[in-house]
């Protein structure tokens, strides 16, 4: 697992080739009651892609791609990571909203909504989903779209992995290839000032800009401020729209240029990407940024545990947030700030330091925060009531589904949705 914290000891692994073989794993798991764990890219923070003495159900090996330039659709089974999507559409300068770091699975990304570097312009994955192959609790294999099964198309964007296992997606595309990007650093005796300049700098920007901020360490270990910026247009127009955030303050390093979309898409893989670095997470929206937030914040940055942890502000903006919210089962749509508090570290042994390290600064957080999340970041001992509330008033009508589709809960190694 990405995730190397996860230490769990599954009885059975199917590694599924195709649909087929995932109906019948599905019908065997139902039959015999089997606790079922469904991977794709293994990118879950608490490991719902295995379990302990149960069946997994996995993806890796289905790895199709198919890019139609012409429509500007992609079809990708689910075992595809976004990198390796990323690499065939950008054959033909397209692109569609796929994550912030790259080797995020498509199916895990992509079912939690799919928050991203190009959501500000083309709104959140499932904006983009046009229709998902989907073996549900029966072992039935359905098509799902707005015209077949919308309902569970509905569901299924933005209600995570509660409906089936999803053995493709058929996404549409847009035209993305050289974009701007890239990091602004600050010494951490700035970042007070800096975040304050973000909070206010965010509002004012197009759909095309994307401005994420972030207290982490230099490869030496050193705490920095930094600013994530892009732009998904001209590189001119991008250079007069950042202009602002470059020329705030005394950044240590200005590394904003031109791109390929990419390069961009994989700017924060280190350490955030790393396979097997052990994990714990903490996570909440938050339409503000209080002065009390920020404050906590830098006094935290001051202390990590680890150098390799990381306290991220992820703006959503745009086009996400203009979609109505009884459109699809994701309901955070108006513009906040998805900030994340990520421990990462090497060595297993120093596990139970990291973690309460990550519990202690999130008890200062969390007063300034909202009580939802980002579904895609709920962590595995969030309180139900979070993710509930992380549902919104779409919840009620997602136990719906969930009584039609999955009614014995089979699929609930996830932020589970208990069937009506």
């Amino acid at each position: 697992m990405w995730n190397g914290n996860v230490d769990r000891r599954p009885a059975l692994i199917a590694r599924c080739t195709d649909a087929a073989d995932v109906q019948k794993v599905v019908r065997f798991a139902g039959q015999h009651g089997l606790l079922l764990s469904v991977r794709g890219g293994g990118h879950s923070a608490p490991g719902y892609g295995t379990n302990d003495a149960g069946l997994v159900i996995d993806l890796s090996s289905m790895k199709a791609i198919s890019v139609d330039a012409g429509r500007r659709i992609a079809r990708a089974e689910g075992g595809v990571l976004w990198r390796e999507l990323d690499s065939q559409t950008q054959v033909h300068g397209l692109a569609t909203t796929g994550g912030t770091v790259s080797n995020t699975g498509i199916a895990g990304l992509t079912l939690g909504g799919g928050l991203g570097w190009l959501m500000g312009k083309h709104g959140l994955t499932i904006d983009n989903l046009l229709s998902a192959d989907v073996v549900t609790a029966d072992g039935q294999l359905r098509r799902a779209s707005v015209a077949e099964n919308p309902d569970l198309f509905w569901a299924i964007r933005g209600g995570g992995g509660n409906f089936g296992v999803v053995t493709a997606f058929e996404y549409t595309l847009h035209p993305v290839s050289q974009v701007l990007g890239g990091m602004l650093l600050y010494p951490l005796d700035q970042a007070v000032e800096v975040l304050r300049f973000y909070r206010d700098f965010c509002p004012t920007l197009p759909d095309e800009a994307e401005a994420n901020a972030g207290l982490l360490t230099t490869p030496d270990g050193l705490p920095v401020a930094a600013l994530l910026l892009g732009y998904n247009g001209p590189i001119d127009e991008g250079e007069r729209v950042l202009a602002p955030a470059r020329r705030f303050g005394k950044p240590i390093a200005d590394l904003v240029g031109p791109m390929p979309y990419a390069a961009r898409q994989s700017m924060i893989d280190a350490p955030n990407a790393q396979h097997g670095l052990h994990r714990y997470w903490r996570s909440a929206f938050t339409e503000t940024i209080s002065d009390g937030l920020i404050d906590a914040a830098v006094a935290s940055a001051g202390t990590f545990s680890s150098p390799l942890s990381a306290l991220l502000f992820f703006y959503m903006h745009g086009a996400g947030t203009r979609v109505p919210v009884d459109k699809t089962a994701f309901a955070a749509r108006r513009a906040q700030w998805d900030f994340d508090a990520i421990g990462q570290w090497v060595d297993g042994q120093e596990s139970d330091g990291h973690i309460a390290w990550i519990r202690q600064i999130w008890s200062k957080f969390d007063p300034h925060l909202q009580g939802h999340a980002y579904i895609n970041h709920i962590a595995a001992d969030d309180q139900p009531e979070k993710v509930r509330a992380s549902f919104g008033k779409n919840y009620a009508r997602l136990r719906e589904s969930k009584k039609m589709f999955d009614p014995g809960n089979l699929f609930r190694m996830n932020a589970n949705i208990a069937p009506a």
